[in-house]
């Protein structure tokens, strides 16, 4: 979630960043019964944005680029659900969850641009 304009526009760095950030955050969050499983499906869902981008990034096709970006889209939006959840259940945590989440929907937003420009161009984009 760095707002350096400075840096170039990486999406594998943003999206390893975002993981890590999220990382950390949960560390920070008391452990109860239903906060374990909350987090576990969070860093299950944020981490797999980044390990599928870098998939997309090497696809030998179309079709396999345009596949792994899916899965970012997928996991970006069950990203933003285990937040919307986890906001619930840590409520004194809302300011920080409700910035994560929109850096999801950001990514979500992304990814969608990309398939779409993917398909309407017949090429790989990077």
């Amino acid at each position: 979630m760095s707002n350096n304009k400075n840096k170039k526009f990486d999406l594998e760095d943003r999206t390893a960043t975002f993981g890590e950030e999220i990382i950390d955050f949960c560390k920070q969050i008391k452990e109860t019964n239903i906060n374990r499983i909350i987090i576990s499906q969070l860093i299950k869902a944020v981490t797999s944005i980044g390990a599928n981008y870098c998939e997309a990034d090497c696809a030998e096709t179309r079709k396999d680029f345009e596949h792994k970006l899916g899965i970012c889209k997928k996991e970006s939006r069950e990203t933003k659900h285990w937040l919307r959840v986890l906001a619930r259940a840590e409520p004194e945590h809302k300011g920080k969850i409700r910035r994560f989440w929109k850096e999801a929907n950001e990514l979500n937003l992304i990814f969608l641009t990309i398939v779409k420009k993917s398909r309407n161009n017949n090429t790989k984009i990077k």
